[in-house]
């Protein structure tokens, strides 16, 4: 009786999940539009004071979006003034919407990759999750694996989408 070999085991293939290393932490934002006077205007001196109160430890450990959700003219050092708040607690943050933050985390997780990790082997990118991740983070594997990887594919290992190969020379 001959052994049971798992041939995909045994391959130098690797199996990239974004679901395993994408972060689940909460997402908020932060609206400067709530501290401006009549909702339109940023008085500075209340500004100031009104971050000083502010509960800031409720952004602890999540990832914000600072923005502005008024109709109003808000002085570009007012966002940096809440970065200024925010960087000791959140896990990160940027200056707009919910999109550009997603794709800030995106940009993150992508870099953190070690490219000699997937150097000159078949890679093949795990489409299923049950989590969302953004199509941004699909094209930016691409971006990262394609010129030192033997090539990519998208799927699962035993049913793949052949996405690039590297040519022979």
């Amino acid at each position: 009786m001959s052994e049971i070999v798992n041939r995909v085991a045994q391959s130098p293939l690797i199996s990239l999940n974004l679901e395993e290393i994408y972060p689940r932490e909460e997402r908020l934002v932060f609206d400067l539009g709530d501290f401006l006077f009549q909702g339109l205007i940023l008085r500075e001196k209340e500004f100031r004071q009104a971050l000083k109160e502010h509960d800031w430890d409720q952004y602890r450990g999540k990832w914000v979006a600072i923005t502005c959700t008024a109709d109003a003219i808000v002085p570009t050092w007012a966002f940096m003034l809440v970065a200024t708040y925010l960087q000791p607690v959140a896990l990160g943050f940027v200056v707009g919407d919910l999109e550009s933050l997603e794709q800030m985390i995106v940009d993150r997780v992508v870099d953190s990759l070690k490219s000699e990790d997937f150097s000159e082997r078949p890679v093949v990118i795990k489409g299923c999750s049950s989590i969302a991740i953004p199509n941004y983070a699909y094209g930016k594997l691409v971006s990262k694996l394609q010129p030192v990887s033997k090539s990519l594919m998208f799927g699962e290992p035993c049913s793949t989408v052949p996405l690039w190969k590297k040519p022979k020379n």
